[in-house]
């Protein structure tokens, strides 16, 4: 236990100083907006030049509040140590100093690396606060995508911004929303994704051997009955990688060149060594 909570405590880290530079760096010196919070912090930036930093702590210390009507008490304390890091890496100078007159490249390169930032806060339990925080409220009890539900309710924050940031720039501010929640989404997809593997053999017994000894995990016998030959026999079902898809599939093969297998993408898994899909 103690492991997990340094190791998700160091990605949240790192997630939290990329966040940062995406707005240091990439957003703020091109006068490109955001959505939730973030957005408010940058214009509060250009319309008061109230410091990041600062906004960006109190605005979410109030939306934590919500967060503990509605999440798990694990998820507030990973999301308050994102907070607090993001505020502490908004507060330092700006690290790369980079400006381009070409505004297209701030607003997908702050989109990628909002996208991978926000990526490794989630898969170190916690969030960014502010959108995040209704995100997790709207996959945990409606399902939604976390990008998908953070682009939504950024976007709120993001249109009204042309007001303060010209049209053009709001435009942009959407494309770097949009390529943020592409990246969010694929990354929690790829990495901690699950499959579903179903086997139906006549040699259902070898096969389950195999299994059990090269992966090392539950396996789940289903009881079956094929209508046409009326015929009972049990099916193979297991949650595993793509990795062990890879092994999986070569094994039954070489052991039941007949078998029947299906692969099927999981949407969520929950066990005591299976992450829940965001």
């Amino acid at each position: 236990m103690h492991k997990i909570i340094v190791r998700n405590g160091l990605q949240i880290m790192l997630g939290a100083f990329i966040y940062a530079v995406a707005i240091t760096d990439f957003l703020i010196p091109h006068q490109i907006g955001e959505g939730g919070v973030t957005g408010l912090t940058t214009i509060g930036y250009y319309a008061l030049n109230i410091p990041p930093f600062l906004t960006n702590f109190v605005l979410n210390g109030i939306l934590m509040l919500i967060g503990f009507r509605f999440l798990d008490k694990k998820t507030v304390g990973y999301s308050i140590w994102a907070v607090i890091w993001i505020s502490v890496f908004l507060k330092l100078p700006s690290f790369l100093n980079y400006h381009t007159t070409q505004t297209i490249i701030p607003a997908i390169a702050g989109g990628v690396l909002m996208g991978i930032a926000m990526w490794l806060i989630f898969r170190g339990e916690g969030t960014v606060a502010g959108s995040t925080i209704l995100a997790k409220i709207m996959n945990r009890y409606f399902g939604m995508k976390n990008g998908t539900a953070m682009l939504m309710f950024d976007l709120c924050v993001a249109v009204p911004s042309v007001l303060i940031i010209g049209l053009q720039n709001m435009m942009l501010t959407i494309i770097e929303l949009y390529v943020s929640a592409v990246v969010l989404n694929g990354l929690l997809s790829r990495f901690g994704a699950r499959k579903a593997v179903t086997i139906i053999s006549n040699q259902t017994a070898e096969i389950t051997a195999e299994l059990s000894t090269m992966l090392h995990q539950g396996i789940t016998l289903i009881s079956a009955k094929g209508y046409y030959h009326q015929e009972k026999r049990p099916m193979i079902y297991i949650i595993c990688t793509d990795k062990q898809v890879a092994q999986i599939v070569p094994l039954v093969s070489t052991v039941d060149p007949d078998a029947f297998v299906v692969v099927d993408n999981v949407h969520s898994v929950k066990g005591e060594s299976l992450e829940k899909i965001l």
